[in-house]
C-alpha cells in the first residue's frame, strides 16, 4: 500500500517539478529578449520531458537499465498513440509542413538509430555522447529556423509563451527559485518513482522493462498530456502536435544519450526491447507521416485510431506480463488482420493526398 502512495507522490512531485522548472526556464528567457517561439520550441518542449530524463538517469545509476530504456520507449510510443489520440478527439490538430517535412523525418530516423545502436544489446557511452550531440545540432537548429517561421505561427506562441516581465531583482530571484524547486522535485520525485517502480515489478513477478513501458512511461509523460490538450482546447494546434514530437526527438537523443553516457559500461538493451518494443515505437513513428500528410491534419477518426492501438499494445503487454493463454490469439489477430488494414487504409489516403497536392500545383 505504502509503495502505491510512494509512487503516487513521485509522479507528483515530477509534475510539479516540470511545471516549476517550466515555468521559472521560460519567463528568464522572455526577461532576456529570447522570443517567445523559440522558448516554445526548446525550453518547454524540453521542459516537458524533464521528468523522464530525471527517472531514466536515476534508473541508469541504479543498475535498472530496463526501467531507463522502457520509459523512453514507452513514453515515445504514449505520447504519439495516447496523446495525439486524445488531443485529436478534443478537436482535429492541424500539422504544420516543417513537421511533416523535417521533424517528423527526424524522429523517425533517431528511432532507428536506437535500433541500430543498442543490436548489440547496450548503448554504449560514447554511442550515448553521439545523441547528445545530436541534440545539440536540432537544438541550434531549431533558433535558426525559428526566424523562418510565418506569423500565424509566431502569433501563437507570442500568444502562449510572451508574457514578459519587468527585468527586476525580485523577478530574477523568483524565478531562479522556481528553477532551483522544479530541480529538487525532479530528483526527489524521480528516487521516489524508481524505487516505488522496482518494489512494484517484484512484487507482480513482472520485468523492470514492463514497468517502466507501462506506469512509468505514462506517469513522467503527464507533463506532455497536459500541454497538449490544453493547447488543443486553446486552439494553439501547432503547440500540441509540436510539443509531442519535439519531446519525441528530446527522449532519444537527450535522455537516451545522456542516460547512456552516466550509466557504468553504457546502458543494457535487452532482447524484448529490440524485438519487439523499439519496433513498436518504430512503427508508430512511420504511422505518423501518412497520417500527418493526409491534408496536414490529424482527423478525430484518425486520433480514435491511435488511442485505439495504444489500448491494444497496453492489452498485449499485460497478456505478455501475465503469461495469458488469450495472448496468442491477440497476437494473431493484430498482425493478421487490423495492422494489414490499417496499412492499407494509410497507405491509400496518403496516395490520394499526394495526388491531390500534384493537381492543386
Amino acid at each position: 500500500m505504502m509503495t502505491l502512495v510512494w509512487l503516487a507522490v513521485g509522479l507528483v512531485c515530477l509534475v510539479v517539478g516540470a511545471e516549476s522548472l517550466v515555468r521559472g526556464a521560460s519567463r528568464l528567457a522572455t526577461m532576456m529578449g529570447i522570443s517567445p517561439l523559440v522558448v516554445g520550441l526548446t525550453i518547454v518542449a524540453f521542459g516537458t520531458s524533464a521528468p523522464e530524463l530525471a527517472v531514466s538517469i536515476q534508473s541508469g545509476l541504479e543498475g535498472q537499465a530496463g526501467i531507463a530504456v522502457g520509459n523512453v520507449v514507452g513514453s515515445n510510443i504514449f505520447n504519439v498513440l495516447f496523446i495525439l489520440g486524445i488531443s485529436a478527439l478534443i478537436v482535429p490538430l492541424t500539422v504544420s509542413q516543417q513537421l511533416v517535412r523535417l521533424d517528423v523525418p527526424l524522429m523517425i530516423v533517431v528511432s532507428f538509430l536506437v535500433l541500430l545502436l543498442g543490436y548489440d544489446g547496450r548503448i554504449a557511452p560514447l554511442e550515448g555522447a553521439l545523441l547528445f550531440a545530436g541534440i545539440i545540432a536540432y537544438t541550434g537548429f531549431l533558433f535558426v529556423q525559428s526566424r523562418r517561421e510565418n506569423k500565424a505561427v509566431q502569433a501563437e506562441y507570442e500568444q502562449e509563451f510572451g508574457t514578459r516581465e519587468a527585468s527586476t531583482a525580485g523577478n530574477w530571484l523568483r524565478n531562479l527559485l522556481f528553477i532551483a524547486a522544479g530541480l529538487g522535485l525532479l530528483i526527489l520525485g524521480s528516487r521516489l518513482l524508481v524505487g516505488s517502480a522496482v518494489e512494484i515489478a517484484h512484487y507482480f513477478g513482472v520485468s523492470d522493462l514492463i514497468i517502466g513501458l507501462t506506469i512509468v512511461a505514462a506517469g513522467t509523460s503527464l507533463p506532455e498530456v497536459v500541454t497538449s490538450i490544453v493547447a488543443a482546447l486553446r486552439g494553439e494546434r501547432d503547440i500540441a502536435v509540436g510539443n509531442v514530437v519535439g519531446s519525441n526527438i528530446f527522449n532519444i537523443l537527450c535522455v537516451l544519450g545522456l542516460t547512456s553516457i552516466v550509466t557504468p559500461g553504457g546502458l543494457e538493451v535487452s532482447a524484448t526491447a529490440l524485438q519487439f518494443d523499439i519496433p513498436v515505437m518504430i512503427a508508430v513513428a512511420l504511422a505518423c507521416l501518412p497520417i500527418f500528410f493526409t491534408g496536414y491534419t490529424i482527423a478525430r477518426w484518425e486520433g480514435a485510431l491511435f488511442l485505439a492501438y495504444y489500448i491494444g499494445y497496453t492489452c498485449w503487454l499485460i497478456l505478455h506480463a501475465t503469461s495469458s493463454p488469450l495472448q496468442g490469439q491477440f497476437s494473431a489477430a493484430l498482425t493478421g488482420f487490423v495492422l494489414p488494414l490499417t496499412a492499407i487504409t494509410l497507405a491509400v489516403l496518403a496516395f490520394r493526398a499526394w495526388r491531390l497536392q500534384r493537381t492543386r500545383s
